[in-house]
């Protein structure tokens, strides 16, 4: 009988063993289905190595570039005869700058193509009454700019150096630009009071890829006329390298740091007849250079006429109304044009109407409008015009370039004189039947 007991006992665990069994081997399948069609949350951070921020193993930030990494070898940072001083000169900065982006190689693809746009105003508050307003807005239209083009923007408000003051006061602060962004192979100075006003167009690089410098001008007017407005000093890109941290140098030499400034005002206002003012100017700096060395400048200087690289407002400010039609009319044509689209594909649209502006050039926007003359922070004007057309027409200019921004918001300002006006867009505007403007 206690055999048999025994047998019943140990028969009777091997069942609930196998029973046990059978249920964990459920439970696991049901788990593991449900881990598949429901997978687990992780609600723990995710830390990363230090380790891990090295220069095979980037950390990627920005627009595909590593912020987070400086490697702790030697560049020209770190050498301490280094000024950014625009009275002391860079030697091998070329080289400087090749050091740096092999320490820094996420930087280099796209080098060619990075830009900083650098611009800025005077240290105190604006005398005019609307001035402040006025840079704010002239501000707001680069950053607008360079948003939808990738480009990083520098605004400065300081004179970097005591002596170099009005149209002078740019060197200083490009150099220094230079030197903080080796990672940029252009510097872009565009004054206060010039503005985009065609917010697609992108600059065409490739077209200056043997040039250093670009600025809008007439080679006719500089070594034929010999004219004080053969070109415009306002607004030029410059090449990062050490041809442009030379041309820079010499530029600012005759400037208020050279012990001749007084001098050069003598020779600019003798050798160009239209020269308004006595004193050394930047933009006839650059010209007396084109003239009395063409040999070592003119290859290197590319003067841009095919667009408004920047144009003179007055010649400008008229014609905003036609080219807004014009556009819209090219719109009710093509329903691509008008497609609602996310801001950041922007260039795409922009490449697309280029096809279509090429048969209607007349309706080209001004890529930049430069209110040469008219001094929004002081309120000083050139006699020329009153200063009520002066403060008119930026505001025009301004709401023209806005409108081409606002739009991808879904608005639109009604009355281009009138900043507080504002439309709701709507959908498939312009409406290719009713041929009519936003009202």
């Amino acid at each position: 009988m206690a055999k048999l007991r025994s047998r019943s006992f140990w028969s009777h665990l091997s069942d609930a063993f196998l029973f046990f069994a059978a249920a964990f081997l459920a439970l696991v399948l049901v788990w593991s289905f449900w881990s598949y069609f429901t997978p687990t949350p992780n609600f723990l951070p995710t830390f990363t190595h230090p380790s891990s921020n090295s220069k095979n193993n980037p950390v990627e930030s920005g627009f595909g570039v590593n912020l987070k990494s400086d490697p702790k070898d030697p560049t020209f940072y770190d050498d301490p005869e280094m000024s950014y001083s625009i009275e002391k000169p860079v030697k091998d900065w070329d080289g400087k700058r090749k050091e740096w982006l092999k320490h820094h190689p996420s930087f280099a693809a796209g080098a060619r193509e990075r830009i900083v746009l650098v611009t800025g105003s005077q240290p105190k508050p604006c005398k005019n009454p609307a001035g402040d307003h006025l840079l704010l807005r002239l501000f707001k239209n680069k950053v607008d700019y360079c948003r939808i083009h990738g480009c990083d923007v520098f605004y400065n408000n300081l004179l970097l150096h005591p002596k170099m003051k009005s149209f002078w006061a740019k060197f200083p602060i490009v150099k220094a630009a230079m030197l903080a962004h080796p990672e940029a192979e252009w510097i872009w100075w565009v004054d206060s009071d010039a503005l985009f006003t065609d917010m697609e167009f992108k600059l065409p690089l490739e077209r200056y890829k043997n040039h250093n410098l670009v600025v809008n001008g007439w080679p006719e007017l500089i070594y034929n006329k010999r004219s004080w407005t053969s070109l415009n000093a306002g607004v030029f890109l410059v090449r990062n390298c050490q041809w442009s941290m030379d041309l820079i140098s010499t530029w600012s030499n005759m400037g208020p740091i050279s012990e001749d400034y007084e001098k050069w005002g003598q020779i600019q206002r003798s050798m160009f007849k239209d020269k308004l003012f006595p004193e050394s100017d930047d933009q006839s700096a650059l010209i007396y250079l084109l003239y009395k060395e063409k040999e070592k400048y003119y290859d290197h200087i590319y003067l841009e006429k095919e667009f408004y690289f920047q144009g003179y407002w007055v010649d400008l400010i008229g014609v905003y109304d036609n080219t807004t039609e014009g556009y819209l009319q090219m719109e009710r044509k093509v329903a691509r044009l008008r497609r609602r689209h996310a801001e950041k594909v922007s260039e795409q649209y922009a490449a697309f109407r280029e096809e279509f502006l090429k048969e209607t050039g007349k309706w080209k926007r001004p890529f930049i409008t430069h209110f040469t003359g008219c001094e929004p922070c002081s309120g000083n004007h050139n006699q020329k015009y009153d200063g009520e057309t002066c403060w008119k027409g930026m505001v025009k200019a301004l709401n023209f370039a806005d409108n081409q921004i606002l739009r991808n918001y879904g608005f639109l300002h009604s009355d281009l004189l009138d900043s507080s006006t504002v439309t709701e867009v709507p959908f498939d505007y312009p409406n290719p039947t009713d041929g009519e403007g936003l009202s």
